[in-house]
């Protein structure tokens, strides 16, 4: 966010209205946002799905696609302008850690890999084999060995594609790649920076040491911008000609964070659910040391250059995956709510998942590989659908309450609370099994977290309103949240 000296304009009459592009792995949405009296009313414009595709043995995003509906979402939120309206800015966030590799016409010169691609394994075994060179990354850059991680898959594309050095000249990860598009420049934004494992975690630029080790090229990357960095105004598109173009939390988890209505004392841990489980906290110092490297707390950047220490739980990416070897799944709210409230009645499962388990990161079947994981823990596999839903939303409440402890016995901290948003927190069984598993209240807003805080993002930027802070004051007197409190032991 920009500094405390940014000076906000005087509450309006007259709505600021921003554009968030919020892509997801699984789907993906252009939200307007109009700003007025101090409150926030969204409108979707455009949603649509998302999905990486196999070739060979490799996937890949369907970039061009993304980039289309990107464009239909900001036509259709230029029309759903009042008369006489104008659009002030868009930002745009994203998944972490994939990038595009591009000339300096930024032209893509590699196809765009997805993050689950298996390409990375051979070099995450050998980094894991290797506990010097482990301990040394992660003392540099405050990152745990993931296989997702944009270290791993850039060394992969240098080491298997060695003329990629030759004609690249710049890698920008995916928010930056959007930006790019809008507003014909390159820039690398923090938070998403924060993602790859190569950034110093002891400061806003990149690990020159961690850039080495893995042999990629320094000089693909430019210093990192913070958040509401203005970048220009949109290029490619008649009709948002003039419209500003605002580095936002690129990381759609950080924009997640800065959405939610936080207690200023630190005491609240944020869970954002969707594909994955991003369970962390706002710090102003990262979360280092052998039992930190140990559990894998993963300290990304906020978008001021502060730390959101955080640990991975897989998260919903359980239950999408099953739900493929259903033909009984369900389509529409009314039997997802059928569903939930099937499993809600099941006893609690005697034996739950291990959410750490490797198997889970992209079987060919989920029901199998859950399946194939309780038999070598000697426990029975699920009867049906419901079973599975009961089994899979208790198995990531617990996981989401063994983050809570780690970070409890690291930093010395007690958190009072669990604030939870994305789509696991239209849930109320994962809601209610992550209260109990950690024994303390669970609040579950009813907000598109992701889209908000890049909006809030823009919002300050421009001048609407003043801080961070004051935003989130503004936000919580007028948003829907529902509280589960942890079942009596």
């Amino acid at each position: 966010m920009p500094s405390a000296s940014s000076k906000a304009k005087p509450a309006s009459s007259k709505p600021t209205f921003c554009a968030a592009v919020d892509l997801g792995a699984t789907s993906g949405r252009v939200i307007l946002g109009a700003w007025s009296k101090n409150k926030l009313t969204l409108t979707e414009a455009h949603r649509f799905p998302n999905t990486f595709r196999s070739l060979g043995t490799n996937d890949y995003w369907d970039i061009g696609g993304l980039w289309h509906e990107v464009q239909t979402g900001l036509r259709k939120a230029i029309a759903l302008l009042p008369k006489g309206a104008v659009l002030a800015s868009v930002g745009v966030d994203t998944w972490g850690v994939d990038y595009a590799l591009v000339n300096d016409a930024g032209r893509l010169v590699f196809p765009v890999h997805a993050y689950r691609d298996a390409r990375t394994q051979a070099g995450l075994k050998k980094l894991g084999d290797t506990r010097a060179a482990l301990e040394r990354v992660y003392a540099a850059t405050g990152i745990p060995n993931v296989f997702y991680n944009s270290s791993l898959q850039l060394a992969e594309a240098v080491a298997s594609c060695p003329a990629i050095e030759d004609q690249a000249t710049r890698c920008l990860f995916l928010p930056d790649y959007f930006n790019f598009l809008l507003s014909g420049r390159m820039a690398n934004e923090l938070t998403i920076a924060s993602t790859t494992q190569l950034l110093d975690v002891h400061s806003t630029d990149w690990s020159r040491a961690t850039l080495d080790h893995f042999h990629i090229p320094a000089q693909w990357f430019s210093k990192p911008v913070l958040a509401g960095t203005k970048l220009g105004t949109v290029t490619s598109l008649p009709e948002l000609k003039g419209v500003k173009v605002i580095a936002v939390p690129g990381h759609d988890t950080a924009a997640a964070y800065d959405a939610m209505p936080a207690a200023e004392d630190g005491s609240d841990l944020f869970l954002s659910s969707g594909t994955w489980s991003l369970v962390g906290f706002e710090s102003d110092s990262p979360v280092l040391g052998t039992e930190a490297l140990t559990t894998r707390v993963a300290n990304e950047r906020i978008g001021d250059g502060r730390y959101r220490p955080l640990k991975n739980v897989i998260g919903l990416w359980l239950l999408e995956g099953v739900m493929k070897s259903f033909a009984d799944r369900p389509k529409n709210d009314k039997e997802w709510a059928a569903l939930i409230t099937a499993a809600e009645k099941l006893p609690a499962p005697k034996t739950l998942l291990d959410t750490g388990d490797p198997s889970f990161a992209n079987p060919p079947s989920m029901k199998a590989a859950i399946d194939a994981h309780l038999k070598k823990r000697r426990a029975p596999a699920p009867k049906n659908l419901p079973t599975y839903v009961r089994l899979i939303c208790d198995s990531l409440g617990q996981g989401h309450a063994e983050a809570k402890s780690a970070f409890e016995r690291m930093t010395g901290r007690t958190f009072k609370r669990i604030l939870m948003v994305g789509g696991g927190s239209k849930n109320r069984l994962l809601c209610q099994a992550t209260a109990n598993a950690a024994n303390v209240p669970v609040i579950s807003f009813s907000l598109e977290g992701t889209a908000v805080g890049n909006l809030a993002s823009q919002l300050i930027s421009l001048g609407a309103v003043k801080d961070l802070k004051t935003f989130r004051r503004h936000l919580a007197a007028d948003l829907k949240q529902t509280t589960y409190t942890p079942a009596k032991r």
